[in-house]
């Protein structure tokens, strides 16, 4: 048997190499406390002191992701079946799973649905049992974070929490945060609303997803109540939502945000990181004409969540890039693709200074970077010195208010194009909109000749 080839360890033992690992790890010598954690690993196939060692290092996030997953699988393994062990199993799944990255799809390592099997079974064996409350909330957890395939057992896990000790305010708060990443804003308002009664003071979190809630079910009044009571100078405003002065920030849209999907297609789709008009702490206006067709566009508002995913580095400053929520309003902007000619950097952009309303002309080939997963995550990297470059020939979209007629549009950048000769734009698409034929005809040739297409 395997435990045989592995030492048994001492109990001061467990501790002193569970703290020189934690310590050599948080200094910098990964390879080195790795190599002591594998002492720990064997040791936990027949210690039961090692497997809760394995699990409190587990989830300090030490080590790559992957790498504790397997540990966790091991752990799980072996001691499936032992009750206060899988609770705390449910816990440390957060320390593998980056739950602020909110649109990623379902985990693939097989420890995730592991663990979910294992808590549920214990759940209901232990069902009116002291082990019962530990596992439910070992089980809610687990299951949140395998997105949306166990929905209905995380919910009734959740529900059961609260069943259980309706006077813990965390129990309706923990409902509550599901309730507002499902996109069930208002259910996910009252469970908010509840933990904050029982608390007694203004928590933060609950203070945050109160919030978040009410602005998605577009209970505005509670919104504003929420915002100002925590110091922001904000009133009502545009779309019937508060409305303040924040400054810029990002947003990862997904063509699929978790809140706004399913079992069946449960994964984000086309993402793209693009800049919002930020209107209060959890919602905003997009700022950029979108390279990818995901759905929403510029013009439309979306609701963010709280904690950022990453920053952006521009120069000296750092730009929060947060999650998209959902899609509040869908203002259906008139998009037409362009490709044009400019002597200097930014000059057909500049053009949209000559645009009436909120109509815009937008660079792809100045201002779009398809970067790495690294690169994009990495908060040093300096994406002023990616975004930066200066083109001749250029490609992009326009944008335009639903209401704006494509003559008046047309025209309007026909006479700021005059004023910025010799640069060229050719929308084809647009010519045709505005009835014009003959001119689409010539555009479209001279369009296909810039672009290559």
């Amino acid at each position: 048997m395997a435990w045989f080839l592995s030492k048994v360890l001492a109990e001061h033992e467990i501790e002193s190499l569970e703290k020189t690992i934690v310590e050599e790890a948080s200094g910098g010598e990964a390879a080195s406390a790795w190599e002591k954690l594998e002492t720990l690993r064997k040791a936990q196939e027949h210690q039961r002191e090692a497997a809760w060692a394995l699990l409190r290092i587990s989830d300090q996030q030490l080590f790559a992701s992957e790498d504790v997953a397997d540990v966790l699988m091991d752990v799980a393994t072996v001691h499936g079946n032992e009750p206060e062990l899988m609770a705390l199993m449910g816990d440390c799944l957060e320390a593998i799973r980056d739950i602020d990255n909110l649109n990623a799809a379902p985990p693939d390592h097989p420890v995730f649905q592991h663990v979910v099997g294992r808590l549920a079974a214990l759940a209901e064996t232990h069902e009116g049992g002291e082990d019962e409350e530990a596992l439910l909330r070992g089980l809610s957890h687990a299951a949140r974070m395998v997105a949306r395939q166990r929905d209905e057992l995380a919910e009734a896990s959740y529900r059961k929490l609260v069943e259980i000790n309706p006077e813990k305010c965390s129990n309706h708060y923990n409902l509550g945060l599901f309730f507002k990443t499902r996109g069930r804003f208002q259910e996910g308002m009252e469970a908010n609303r509840r933990a904050l009664e029982l608390s007694g003071e203004d928590d933060e979190p609950y203070v945050w997803n109160l919030g978040i809630c009410a602005t998605g079910a577009g209970d505005a009044d509670v919104a504003l109540k929420v915002w100002k009571g925590i110091g922001n100078k904000i009133e009502m405003g545009r779309f019937g939502l508060p409305d303040g002065r924040y400054p810029t920030c990002k947003v990862r849209l997904a063509e699929r945000p978790l809140a706004e999907r399913g079992a069946e297609n449960d994964d984000p789709g086309q993402e793209e990181t693009i800049w919002i008009e930020r209107l209060s702490p959890c919602h905003g206006i997009i700022r950029s004409v979108l390279y990818h067709d995901l759905g929403v566009n510029y013009g439309d508002v979306v609701l963010i969540d709280g904690a950022p995913i990453t920053y952006h580095k521009y120069g000296d400053d750092e730009v929060p890039v947060f999650p998209h929520m959902a899609t509040l309003i869908k203002r259906n902007y008139q998009i037409y693709p362009f490709a044009g000619t400019q002597e200097t950097s930014r000059q057909l952009a500049d053009v949209s200074v000559d645009l009436e309303g909120d109509a815009l002309v937008y660079s792809h080939t100045e201002s779009f970077r398809e970067l790495c997963a690294c690169c994009w995550r990495d908060p040093d990297v300096d994406h002023e010195s990616h975004e930066v470059a200066e083109q001749h020939v250029v490609t992009g979209r326009i944008a335009a208010p639903a209401d704006m007629a494509p003559g008046d549009l047309l025209a309007q950048l026909d006479k700021g194009l005059a004023e910025r000769a010799p640069c060229k734009l050719y929308a084809p698409e647009l010519c045709r909109a505005a009835g014009l034929e003959a001119r689409a005809g010539v555009e479209q040739r001279r369009f296909e000749l810039l672009t290559g297409n």
